[in-house]
């Protein structure tokens, strides 16, 4: 079930907001610590106002809540709340059998024994979830893994604690697979929100049109992206939507990772299919791998990897995915020429690319070693990023590899003086249009923009993964991030 945690001051905001994501949601949790006091007396009304399951809990501000209340008072506030029309009351780990206990039993409301630990995913936690459940029908826990090595010890819950009824929930950005792929730990259900009540959560369009989440099973194939940035990815919008539309059985999750080797064991444990790889691990990948492609061993990074038999092969579509967008221009005689800006992890692959197609290159980097490194290895040009002005009216094609323009307003040429007839290229996503394009644009240039690589990029990874072209009917709307 997908459980949509309501954080609304009034009953009728609640109501209003259960109407807005009924078709997104299975059930519903009434935070009597959001509700305002007066609001809060109504609380016992709320489960005949909606058409779902409801949970009723009034978290303390130690158990990441909001009620500064006295224990006396919090309680007297959900034993007024239970005389409505609740399935379940969500009570702490450390609050002895009582009033609340009775009063459920007495209603037939199912009790959930919560544990929340925002510090780290205890050592004991197997047994911790195991005393909870012989104090209630439902065993819960709320904690935050640390490392990818945490996130194993959370999904190997379905095992060791199988037939437990629980819920089990990695907060924080390394959480995350866990509250999409909350079956998979067999966890009866997952919170969501818009305004993330606890760190980490998704909102349930999200879970619900995007993942599908709830439609995940034991021979769901699982795939991936990791990195340190991706819970800002897009490739999720690629991905998924491709699977939906082939009829494919297939799930694609976000794994913040801080160790390749740990996420290689995770990848054992879910027996992932194959996964993308994001910054910065394109290279540290290489080690893993049983196979690598032309493309992986000339450019000496890896974005694609795939589970072969008895091996994991390595590919880079980055290579192709950039060319598309340019590719007709370069047949066709208006590139010959080209200015790559950085000398960061993609430009190997685009100076190789470019290369590859005869195309002259010079490299502008600020530290002008790394420019040189490249340079050496692809035998063409280089320069200190300070003097691109010694290049304006020289190039067809200038493309922007650094991350200016990621999070501000700049552009790391800027008045450079373009002629109109260049062609100007950034691979930054977010945003779609950064200030080196808008200037570019403005001089009358013809822009191309990230997230022409991006989806170029991903069409090939969904091939590698899948053995099938992605369906021309599906069209993902990476500009904002939604399908």
């Amino acid at each position: 079930m997908i459980c949509l945690t309501l954080s609304e001051p009034t009953i009728q905001q609640a109501v209003e907001r259960v109407k807005k994501e009924r078709e997104y949601i299975d059930m519903v949790e009434l935070r009597l610590d959001f509700l305002t006091k007066k609001e809060c007396e109504k609380a016992s009304t709320f489960p005949s106002l909606v058409d779902l399951p409801c949970i009723v809990t009034n978290r303390r501000v130690q158990d990441g809540g909001k009620c500064a209340l006295s224990e006396k008072q919090r309680r007297a506030q959900l034993l007024a709340a239970m005389d409505g029309d609740f399935k379940y009351i969500d009570i702490e780990e450390d609050l002895k059998r009582g009033e609340l206990d009775e009063k459920a039993e007495a209603r037939g409301i199912k009790i959930i024994r919560s544990l929340h630990d925002f510090s780290c995913v205890p050592d004991d936690i197997f047994s911790r979830i195991q005393q909870l459940r012989k104090r209630a029908d439902v065993a819960k826990v709320a904690v935050t893994p640390r490392g990818i090595a945490d996130v194993m010890t959370l999904f190997n819950a379905q095992k060791e604690l199988e037939g437990t009824e629980k819920i089990i929930i990695g907060m924080g950005p390394y959480g995350v697979p866990t509250r999409i792929l909350y079956k998979r730990m067999g966890s009866m259900l997952t919170f969501c929100s818009d305004n993330q009540t606890a760190p980490g959560q998704l909102s349930s369009r999200t879970l619900k049109q995007l993942y599908r989440a709830d439609r995940v099973d034991d021979k769901t194939a699982i795939y991936a992206i990791i990195g340190n940035n991706v819970m800002s990815s897009l490739s999720p919008c690629i991905h998924n939507p491709g699977f939906a539309g082939i009829k494919y059985n297939a799930i694609y999750v976000p794994f913040l990772v801080d160790s390749v080797r740990a996420f290689f064991a995770l990848a054992e444990n879910l027996k992932i299919r194959g996964f993308s790889v994001t910054v910065p691990y394109k290279l540290e990948v290489l080690s893993y791998l049983g196979n690598i492609t032309r493309e992986v061993k000339q450019i000496g990074a890896c974005n694609t990897v795939v589970r072969m038999p008895g091996l994991w092969k390595g590919i880079n579509t980055d290579y192709y995915g950039f060319l598309a967008p340019i590719e007709k221009d370069i047949e066709e005689g208006r590139i010959k020429s080209a200015l790559v800006l950085g000398a960061g992890g993609a430009s190997n692959a685009i100076v190789w690319a470019l290369r590859n197609r005869n195309v002259r290159v010079t490299i502008l980097n600020r530290t002008l070693s790394r420019a040189e490194k490249i340079a050496q290895i692809n035998i063409c040009q280089f320069d200190k990023l300070e003097n691109y002005h010694d290049y304006e009216g020289q190039v067809d094609l200038i493309v922007q590899t650094t991350t200016v323009g990621y999070d501000s307003w700049e552009n790391p040429v800027e008045g450079f003086r373009l002629t109109g007839r260049e062609i100007c290229y950034d691979i930054i996503t977010k945003p779609k249009e950064t200030k080196f394009l808008a200037d570019a644009k403005a001089a009358g240039c013809t822009v191309h923009y990230g997230i022409e690589m991006l989806i170029a990029q991903g069409k090939l990874q969904f091939e590698a993964f899948t053995g099938y072209h992605y369906p021309r009917s599906v069209q993902p709307d990476l500009s904002t991030g939604s399908l």
